[in-house]
């Protein structure tokens, strides 16, 4: 008797959600620099202006 088992698709199954995991972070990283970055509200931009100069996003 022999038994075969298919480990492809399950490493195949974990690379995918490893890569969806990846580019959602990614997304919500833009999203948020973006939607700080540009903030008219004054007490969030004072709040990240420090961070945003040594990062090099422009906020002037």
């Amino acid at each position: 008797m022999t038994i075969q088992t298919n480990s492809h698709s399950a490493t195949q199954t974990k690379t995918s959600t490893s890569n969806v995991a990846s580019i959602s972070a990614i997304f919500f990283g833009f999203v948020l620099i973006l939607a700080i970055g540009f903030s008219p509200i004054e007490a969030v931009h004072n709040a990240t202006h420090d961070n945003r100069h040594a990062t090099g996003f422009p906020c002037h």
